[in-house]
């Protein structure tokens, strides 16, 4: 990202104000917090980032940041003291589909507090040579920064990871209001949660309500429409709501571990490689591999599938990875020429803006939305848990810029080679594809404007800034 000239703080004005960073300890919301940790340090304000000792390592060792950048930021890693969790799935949870994709997240849940403390340590240090102390943290972490309040000089900002959407959607059921929520066959929110997960959620909005703002990693080109309805309809506390989005790096950089990879895109026909990525978390079967691979190979689309372990939330920092899962014997092989199986980490951006890429089939975590938009990217979506089954509907029924290879009622079933084939090639090599695509480039257009000089998200930016330097 560019460095921001329009607006430069003083030197006596950067000594009055730090802010500080608190991501959840899953990766797609730690790198959504390191990047809006990039902007605002861009506005010459001192930064702060704390995490685990492991998230940091690892948020930083995947970040596509120049390395610029990320020294501006001040990173505060703290170990934590267990290896196993004691929450677990309920009986109910086992037996519910979502089960095993978030079964990796369930020692987040009770590790994340034992941040509280050295948090809090950190907060009234900081505090002590600042006249006001910023606190920016994931709404999943409310409970561990709770204690803000008091410190005189603190405030607090909630940041959401989700859509605007999801929470306009959530938020209109609550109040019954499911006359406007502008989509079919709306997810039972049940269906969509496991109960640990849905606990440990309830519990930490009990105790958001202390925030002086809300921030989400969304942009008024995409969501406009929802956030003015989420602050008019459904409430939100102050009124105070910044869309910041998008937070990836939209400016064309070198990395050069993935070179290999866009050096064979650059020999591939624009809009004809699709590529596949199901987040970082998944646990998919090998019969669901199977029909993966069988699906792509039946739709004759060339391919990239980033197919890795799923990250492991070793809280004691041993960063092991397995051999991961795999694909079916001579399928590789098979598909020399046609597609690429990659198992290593590689930089979803990089590969979503490359001009051969024409589509992406994705779990649509809201992050992944955002990249593929911002890209001009059509999605195929296929949706796991939490908010990901109202994103699809998103992307499929309000902006239409996808397809879905299978629909949320269907969850409980084994996704087909046929029914993955068939949306591979509508999306990829139909006319309606193509319309999708066009709609998907406009739209990545206006995002990509947004966060120049006078767009819309420079000027939340700025608004922000504004706010918290008043």
């Amino acid at each position: 990202m560019e460095t921001i000239a329009a607006w430069k703080l003083n030197d006596s004005s950067t000594s009055s104000l730090v802010v500080v960073m608190v991501p959840f300890l899953a990766q797609s919301h730690l790198n959504q917090l390191l990047q809006f940790a990039n902007v605002v340090s861009s506005y010459d304000i001192p930064v702060h980032y704390i995490s685990s000792t492991l998230h940091i390592s690892r948020v930083k060792s995947r970040a596509s940041n120049p390395i610029h950048q990320l020294t501006k930021i001040h990173f505060h890693d703290y170990p934590l003291p267990f290896s196993s969790s004691s929450l677990s799935l309920s009986d109910d949870d086992e037996s519910c589909f979502t089960a095993k994709f978030i079964e990796n997240w369930v020692p987040l849940f009770e590790a994340s507090p034992h941040l509280r403390q050295p948090i809090f340590d950190l907060l009234q240090s900081l505090s002590q040579s600042t006249k006001r102390l910023v606190v920016i943290h994931d709404v999943m972490m409310a409970s561990v920064v709770q204690d803000v309040v008091r410190i005189p000089n603190g405030e607090a900002y909630s940041f959401n990871c989700i859509s605007v959407f999801a929470n306009f959607v959530y938020g209109s059921l609550s109040f019954g209001r499911n006359d406007v929520v502008p989509i079919k066959n709306i997810p039972p929110l049940e269906s969509c949660f496991p109960a640990v997960m849905k606990d440990f959620l309830e519990k930490e909005m009990k105790v958001v309500r202390y925030q002086n703002g809300e921030i989400f990693n969304s942009c008024k080109a995409i969501e406009g429409t929802f956030l003015q309805s989420l602050v008019n309809d459904i409430g939100v506390e102050n009124n105070k709501v910044w869309a910041v989005g998008p937070l990836h790096q939209i400016t064309i950089m070198t990395n050069n571990k993935d070179k290999w990879l866009l050096e064979w895109l650059d020999k591939q026909e624009q809009n004809s490689v699709l590529y596949i990525s199901f987040g970082t978390t998944p646990v998919f079967s090998d019969e669901e591999i199977k029909e993966i691979a069988i699906g792509l190979e039946l739709s004759g689309v060339k391919f990239i599938w980033a197919l890795r372990e799923g990250d492991k939330f070793d809280v004691l920092g041993t960063n092991e990875e397995g051999e991961g899962p795999q694909v079916p014997d001579g399928f590789e092989e098979r598909m020399k020429g046609m597609g690429i199986v990659v198992r290593e980490w590689v930089s979803q951006v990089e590969i979503l803006r490359h001009k051969s890429i024409g589509g992406f089939m994705s779990h649509c975590g809201w992050n992944s939305c955002m990249e593929s938009i911002s890209m001009g990217v059509p999605l195929a979506t296929w949706p796991l848990h939490s908010d990901q089954p109202i994103n699809a509907l998103f992307i499929t029924q309000v902006l239409k810029v996808g397809v879905a290879v299978m629909e949320w009622e269907q969850r409980d079933e084994v996704v087909s080679s046929s029914m993955i084939s068939r949306a591979v090639r509508t999306l990829m090599a139909s006319n309606e594809g193509g319309e999708l695509r066009k709609r998907a480039e406009k739209l990545g257009g206006e995002v990509r404007k947004s966060t120049e000089v006078g767009g819309v998200t420079r000027m939340e930016w700025d608004s922000f800034i504004a706010h918290i330097t008043r």
